[in-house]
């Protein structure tokens, strides 16, 4: 069922204010509060606030024929992918104007590769996270050194490269039948339980205006000799695979981020998406911002996890929800990030055992609570645009 499809809401679009949905309080750095859900084994929505942005966007996504999904928005890989080309090229953007470097038609090409080994039954399946490649492509009689000084400290001082650059052991807490229950062997987190309500995703409505414009579908991504997906073929219990993202990011002549995001393995579709930095950080939020995009996927890849765990086990999960904080550094700062605390909340007809089998397994099959925890370097290329 395609519960987004007919949910007579755009996919993507910033809320009004409701109640209970609160960002985390201020300190150092943008903290993010995500409160996101399951609405089908594969989709999911989720509700994104940053402080002291408050503004708060409501982003979903969805897999395809792999997971027998809809395709119906982007995948969860997706949203991150997209978050962080956005933060590179924002970064950029700031130290080329500090410097009085130009970058004239910057285009940043991001590759992403994550891995899944291993076997759920056996619980042995860990998901991995590779280095990212990302090329610069710049008009031919560009200062291409100058440009590679720009861009090698523009990625250091990032706020996504304080996720990245930082091994950080992810907390987590775990609410299961409406009771508050000890964690497995993931780290508990010191917080307790944040309150979570369906409700106040559920009363999300779009501010005035159109906002179809933020994310679209496109055809499906090239086909390459790197393919190994099928229908389904992501419920398989023992796995080997190494899966492949791109984010191809422009900066439109408003200011306004165009991300193309392609799905090469397992395959899908492209996605074109926008991004924008709020007011706060000197944009004109008139897109999510980079941060609303990371944390989201994060929630998201970790909630898919568990959706994937129980229908290979061949278990229930009636619901399954997260409220996720996440806090990166001050742009320029150069400093790391948090660990990320998720709060989770699962229903089911099973005993407290499986729930934390279930919480485990999610978080060790996570590609992006493996990207947490390991530490990833960027690999940069400099290049003269093709004509």
């Amino acid at each position: 069922m395609n519960v987004l499809g007919s949910s007579g809401k755009p996919l993507f679009f910033e809320s009004m204010p409701s109640a209970g949905i609160d960002a985390p309080e201020p300190g150092p750095g943008t903290p993010v509060r995500t409160l996101a859900r399951s609405l089908s084994v594969m989709q999911k929505e989720a509700l994104v606030t940053s402080n002291p942005a408050s503004t708060t966007w409501r982003l979903s996504s969805d897999e395809g024929a792999y997971l027998d999904g809809d395709d119906a928005a982007p995948c969860p890989l997706a949203h991150m992918t997209t978050g962080m080309v956005s933060s590179f090229m924002e970064s950029a953007q700031t130290v080329s104007r500090q410097r009085g470097v130009a970058l004239p038609g910057l285009c940043l090409i991001q590759d992403n590769y994550y891995t899944m080994t291993g076997s759920a039954l056996k619980g042995t399946m860990r998901g991995g996270a590779l280095p990212v490649r990302l090329r610069a492509e710049l008009p031919h009689g560009t200062d291409m050194d100058a440009a590679r000084g720009v861009l090698e400290e523009a990625i250091r001082v990032a706020p996504v490269a304080g996720l990245l650059r930082t091994v950080l052991k992810s907390q987590f807490t775990l609410t299961h039948n409406g009771a508050v229950v000890e964690t497995g062997s993931v780290p508990r987190a010191l917080d307790e339980p944040l309150r979570f309500e369906a409700s106040w995703i559920d009363d999300a409505c779009p501010e005035s205006g159109d906002w179809s414009a933020l994310m679209r579908r496109d055809g499906p991504s090239p086909t390459t000799d790197e393919v190994t997906s099928s229908p389904g073929s992501s419920y398989a219990d023992q796995q080997s695979r190494q899966l492949h993202l791109r984010g191809i990011c422009r900066t439109r002549p408003d200011g306004i981020k165009s991300i193309e995001q392609q799905l090469f393995n397992p395959h899908g579709s492209i996605f074109h998406l926008l991004s924008e930095e709020s007011e706060s950080a000197g944009g004109r939020g008139r897109a999510p911002d980079a941060a609303s995009y990371i944390s989201a996927g994060l929630a998201f890849c970790f909630l898919t996890q568990f959706g994937r765990y129980a229908k290979i086990v061949k278990k229930p999960l009636r619901e399954y929800a997260v409220a996720q904080d996440t806090r990166f550094p001050a742009p320029g700062s150069g400093a790391a990030a948090r660990p990320v605390v998720t709060h989770v909340y699962l229903e089911t007809g099973e005993s407290d055992e499986f729930a934390r089998n279930a919480l485990d397994m999610a978080e060790q099959t996570c590609f992006l609570h493996a990207l947490c925890r390991t530490d990833i370097g960027v690999d940069l290329d400099v290049v003269e645009a093709a004509d």
